[in-house]
């Protein structure tokens, strides 16, 4: 007869449960950190760009040649903040699901065409 395991002492199957479970905690505490960075320079980021577009009327309405060189910075400023905003939304990993989707069902498309035409003739 085996003596019973002790409630204290978790068994392989649990210990390794426990790690992969620690492991995924993790993995969603950094994602969680860099979800938050990204939201706060995403906020940063347009109140500078709201900011500069309030300066740029500004310096629209006057005509001194002075300000013509801050406004031509003000507008590659907003120009170079439009990219970033635009490029962090849309990286790789938001057309990894539906790219991989269609591959996978356009293929499935063409072998089943193939099929079809061979059996047609």
């Amino acid at each position: 007869m085996k003596p019973p395991k002790k409630q204290n002492e978790p068994s392989g199957e649990d210990s390794s449960q426990s790690q992969e479970f620690q492991q995924g905690l993790s993995d969603v505490e950094s994602a969680l950190i860099a979800l938050k960075e990204r939201y706060e320079q995403v906020e940063n980021d347009y109140s500078l760009q709201n900011e500069l577009k309030r300066r740029r009327s500004e310096l629209r309405k006057s005509k001194l040649p002075e300000m013509k060189a801050e406004l031509k910075y003000i507008e590659q400023q907003l120009e170079v903040l439009e990219i970033n905003l635009e490029s962090r939304l849309l990286n790789w990993r938001s057309f990894k699901d539906p790219f991989w989707q269609i591959v996978r069902f356009s293929g499935l498309g063409v072998i089943i065409g193939w099929l079809l035409k061979s059996y047609t003739l």
